[in-house]
């Protein structure tokens, strides 16, 4: 590993327990997400005496305190930071992980360990959590020797935040966090031998790339969450706008382009909009840019997009041709990789083009969004409760959602003006995410009104981390769409499984009454002449706020594209 300029040469002697918290405050780190236990009490008996430089949030279940630094890293860009202790302390880290690593999340996670002579033996909450956590991670270490801890805690800064970011996972035996040794300061990492965080970009594919764009007729932008993690949103809305190509997102590429910019032709995939769905087969050239044409997004391959030539952006080689052939690949940082294929472009108006999305969202809109939106049923929708909360924070909101129906209703209908404002659980799919991602979203952006939108599902599988909320005083309002359903397993038993409904019926507790035992005030509503006002309510609370409204229980979530079926075979009812 090479190196550049060092903080200080001073050599001075100090624990590995020290030494961790001074890398942290070195890279910059404000907040750690964290839980105590006998495996990694030295650092924690270290952080007593880092209170006023390190502000350590104590949550109520390590997949909580993981969860809370993706929504850290999340809404503020940095790498989330971790401490678990061994064991199931360690072991409840691995959803999370597996979570940031599809999503790509920075996060630094530090795990204690037992007793470097003890290993291999079975100790007491001993785990092999370097073999457990290397799928899901991209770089895991362990050190039993506190002189390591510098230099491999810099190499974890860096690889978590370069690149295509991801989790990192530095295990720490107990020793090693008592032994002191000589400290020669901290020297952050800038370059790992044979690690190409930016590749060379070819200009040969730049320029193939801009002569398959001047030439199309119906081209069509697809973008991902490449474009947020590469802080080119700029360069991203340029690119679109010189062109004048249509552009849909992926739900994790929400919020990179306002909601209502006019090239903006919404949602790809199963729940997506109806019109960038069906034309992605029509398109006669398909640029993506920073996504990985997930099978949620494609349908089936066989039958996506083949009549289009495919231009592929991403950092990540490993993505491009991996799902769909591309026809060029363009391997590089698309903050850079944007401009010189704008710089190229002829200036286009392609109005004829973005009219037939038009086309077809007035249909959908007529057929399917309109009765979700304002609907003339008794039971309250939640893409009515998406609509009020829009239209009350004017889409300058922080909108964390959990996973099922809410999720995708949430990812339909929220409006954004600013990027970084969409936190979900993408590729995973982890119930139980938005409870305390949304703790840390807003530990990210404290200046930000931050709403949790979680079914009665999700939020009963993490919901002790109000304990946290409880005692941060933390400012997160909770909107709890509940269809005493598994929603979407019931959608799918519904449509597809003759309505069995196996094991989808799901009681709940009293919502209001558990939140003001964590002294968080909240509602429930169920009637739609009061929905307005209890949001309201909740958004205006000095402090957090639970909402629970009741919605109707078979409510299903359209458009869809049904599973095994192609994306232009997307069903309207």
């Amino acid at each position: 590993m090479e190196t550049i300029t060092k903080a200080t040469e001073e050599v001075k002697e100090l624990t590995g327990s020290q030494a961790v918290l001074e890398a942290c405050i070195a890279e910059g780190v404000d907040i750690i997400f964290g839980y105590p236990g006998g495996a990694i009490m030295p650092i924690y008996d270290a952080l007593y005496d880092y209170k006023e430089k390190l502000q350590h949030i104590l949550v109520r279940h390590e997949q909580g305190g993981i969860h809370a630094g993706q929504g850290y890293a999340r809404t503020s860009g940095k790498v989330g930071v971790v401490f678990a202790t061994s064991g199931p302390g360690a072991t409840n880290l691995v959803t999370g992980l597996a979570d940031a690593m599809i999503d790509s999340t920075p996060l630094v996670c530090i795990t204690g360990q037992v007793f470097a002579h003890l290993l291999g033996t079975d100790a007491f909450q001993e785990t092999d959590i370097i073999n457990i956590t290397m799928p899901v991670t991209k770089w895991n270490y362990q050190i039993t020797d506190a002189e390591e801890i510098p230099t491999v805690l810099a190499k974890a800064f860096y690889l978590a935040r370069s690149g295509r970011p991801g989790p990192v996972l530095i295990d720490i035996s107990k020793n090693a966090q008592f032994q002191l040794f000589n400290y020669p300061g901290y020297t952050k990492c800038n370059h790992i031998r044979s690690y190409r965080p930016k590749p060379v970009i070819r200009k040969q594919y730049i320029d193939e790339a801009v002569a398959l764009i001047n030439a199309a007729k119906k081209p069509l932008v697809i973008f991902g969450q490449g474009v947020i993690l590469g802080k080119a949103e700029k360069e991203f809305k340029n690119f679109i706008e010189k062109s004048g190509m249509p552009a849909a997102w992926t739900i994790l590429g929400l919020s990179a382009l306002p909601t209502d910019h006019p090239q903006n032709v919404g949602m790809l995939g199963m729940h997506g909009n109806y019109g960038p769905n069906v034309l992605t087969n029509e398109c006669d050239v398909l640029i993506a840019v920073g996504m990985r044409f997930d099978d949620r997004v494609t349908g089936r391959l066989d039958k996506y997009a083949k009549q289009a030539k495919v231009i592929h952006l991403d950092i990540d080689p490993s993505e491009i041709d991996k799902n769909v052939k591309a026809d060029i690949g363009i391997w590089g940082d698309c903050k850079e990789t944007l401009p010189l294929l704008t710089m190229a472009l002829e200036q286009k108006d392609r109005t004829e083009w973005l009219n037939v999305f038009a086309g077809y969202a007035k249909e959908e809109y007529e057929q399917c969004i309109q009765e979700e939106i304002y609907p003339k049923t008794e039971q309250l929708t939640m893409a009515e409760a998406i609509r009020i909360v829009n239209e009350n924070t004017q889409g300058n909101a922080v909108i964390v959602t959990d996973v099922g129906q809410h999720q995708m209703v949430t990812c339909r209908y929220a409006k954004f003006n600013q990027s970084r404002s969409n936190v979900t659980s993408g590729g995973l799919g982890t119930m139980g995410f938005a409870l305390p991602a949304a703790i840390g979203a807003k530990f990210g952006t404290p200046e930000r009104t931050v709403v949790a939108v979680i079914g009665d599902g999700g939020i009963q599988m993490t919901l002790q981390e109000l304990g946290t909320i409880m005692q941060t005083g933390i400012n997160v309002k909770i909107m709890i769409l509940n269809n005493q359903f598994l929603g979407m397993v019931r959608q799918w038993q519904q449509l597809f499984m003759d309505k069995r409904y196996s094991f989808v019926d799901i009681q709940s507790p009293n919502y209001v009454t558990l939140a003001q035992a964590y002294g968080i005030a909240g509602a429930s509503v169920k009637d739609r002449e009061n929905l307005e006002g209890a949001i309201k309510t909740m958004l205006a609370h000095d402090g957090s706020y639970l909402l629970e409204v009741m919605v109707g229980k078979e409510n299903n979530v359209f458009p869809m594209v049904p599973q095994g079926c192609s994306v232009s075979e997307i069903r309207l009812k």
